[in-house]
């Protein structure tokens, strides 16, 4: 029995080593060629001199020989790329190139990616290559070209800090770090078209007022500074949390945000609790969307918003604490979409603190059954919705007088958790329209006598006005 398995166990040994000597048996036939995950690299759109995140690419080799080869960066110590293959950095060390890489048969190796861009020569991204190059033992030559643009931006790398009234107007891109400030009594006008990209640490700390003057054309857009994909199909922009959002501080007044875009930050903005005789905040045909915390968060202010948008959050799209606050011709939609756990449409306290809570014309639903939340500390306070849609299984009151004319939206609603009220809520890529379908119950539900003139975009108003920040130019029947 010993005898036989000494056999078996030699017989098998030779195997392994026929095996291993096939595995290792390198060519240099020119039939012989490498495989890639990837014939081009892209690294999107970078802004010039700030290190791209890295990407990466795999080497196979499938040919059913090992193959030896060189590797080098056709531009050399040109090149605005740094490539790291099977752990050898192609830099200046080695002259960006190895020589004598070995690659056997069913194996594979791994490329990273990295650039940091030039300026560009005007103000549009310019395009940026390289080629990886692999040189075959027998000869051939095969390329991996490296594509990445480079946008030039204006780089704040110290923060800002607003002392004097000052006015930021800009078709270039500028990159906060740090965060901006704007001191008491002071005023930071923001021009339309301007683009301020922040950190992930950074935001905005108003003391004084911040006054965006976008337009339906040309729209403030305050975001993070992440230009690049997460996945292939995924812009971090798409993803909440890029930075820290607007801080309006106690002593904060006049502040008026007119067709201003702030998207996927943590907070997009709180209102410190302050002299409710004076307005603290105007949110006119603005969007608050994708927030990792909360979207509006009033404390005890006098604000007034027009005309926006404010969705998908991981707290209350709108958290109202108090105050004089009037919402008119808004959407507020709750379909954020990483946790299960996201908090209301709209979370209001009413308590002593309360002048008046009035909402108009205004479209506030989302995922859950109940997306509102009204906790009122007696009856007697001055608050009402007329001419809404509000997804709740029942009436917050029995009050008609604070509840005139609003549709409450139910689960055996034809408009299954809100989602065909909107053009487009796509949860797999993360794309929100929240523009009316055709199918919305919102259509020429509005108050012709209240309702704002115009929507979100500008769009006039017809006589039959649609509840919500957006009027729907089709005006077909409802399903």
């Amino acid at each position: 029995m010993r005898i036989i398995l000494r056999i078996i166990s030699l017989t098998f040994a030779a195997a392994c080593l026929v095996a291993c000597a096939d595995n290792d048996a390198f060519t240099t036939s020119t039939d012989n060629r490498l495989s890639f995950s990837n014939d081009t690299l892209s690294l999107d759109t970078v802004f010039s001199n700030i290190p791209s995140a890295s990407r990466s690419m795999w080497v196979y080799n499938k040919s059913g020989n090992g193959l030896r080869c060189g590797v080098r960066m056709e531009k050399g110590n040109a090149s605005a790329f740094r490539v790291n293959i099977d752990g050898i950095y192609l830099g200046e060390a080695n002259s960006w190139q190895t020589s004598d890489m070995e690659i056997r048969d069913k194996d594979s190796v791994r490329i990273y990616v990295e650039a940091t861009l030039p300026n560009a020569i005007g103000q549009e991204p310019e395009e940026n290559n390289d080629n990886i190059v692999f040189n075959l033992e027998s000869g051939a030559e095969q390329k991996i070209n490296l594509k990445a643009w480079a946008w030039n931006a204006e780089l704040l790398r110290k923060g800002l800090v607003i002392s004097k009234d000052t006015t930021i107007q800009s078709n270039t891109p500028i990159i906060i770090y740090e965060g901006l400030k704007v001191d008491s009594g002071t005023v930071l006008n923001v021009g339309a078209g301007t683009t301020l990209y922040f950190h992930n640490d950074a935001g905005i700390d108003v003391y004084g007022s911040l006054r965006c003057n976008g337009t339906a054309e040309s729209n403030v857009v305050l975001r993070g500074d992440r230009i690049d994909r997460m996945f292939d199909y995924l812009p971090y922009d798409r993803t909440p949390g890029q930075w820290q959002g607007v801080k309006l501080h106690a002593s904060s007044y006049g502040n008026e945000l007119y067709h201003t875009d702030i998207h996927s930050c943590f907070n997009g903005v709180v209102a410190d609790s302050s002299d409710t005789g004076k307005k603290k905040l105007i949110l006119s045909h603005s969007t608050i969307h994708n927030c990792q915390g909360t979207g509006l968060e009033a404390n005890n202010i006098n604000a007034s918003i027009i005309n926006s948008q404010i969705s998908n959050t991981l707290g209350d799209c709108v958290h109202i604490s108090g105050g004089d606050i009037d919402i008119n011709g808004s959407t507020i939609a709750q379909f954020y979409p990483f946790d299960g756990m996201r908090g209301m449409a709209l979370r209001a306290e009413l308590d002593k603190n309360l002048k008046r809570l009035s909402i108009t014309n205004s479209l506030i639903t989302g995922y859950a059954d109940n997306v509102i939340d009204i906790a009122k500390e007696n009856e007697n306070l001055d608050w009402q919705f007329s001419h809404c849609i509000i997804r709740t299984p029942k009436p917050m009151t029995d009050d008609s007088t604070r509840m005139a004319n609003v549709f409450f939206e139910n689960v055996k609603d034809t408009t299954s958790m809100g989602i065909k009220h909107f053009k487009n809520i796509d949860t797999d890529n993360l794309i929100y329209d929240f523009h009316l379908s055709d199918k919305s119950a919102a259509i020429d539900k509005a108050d012709p006598a209240t309702s704002p003139m115009d929507d979100h975009d500008s769009t006039k108003r017809d006589e039959k006005p649609d509840i919500g920040a957006y009027e729907n130019t089709k005006k077909e029947q409802n399903d």
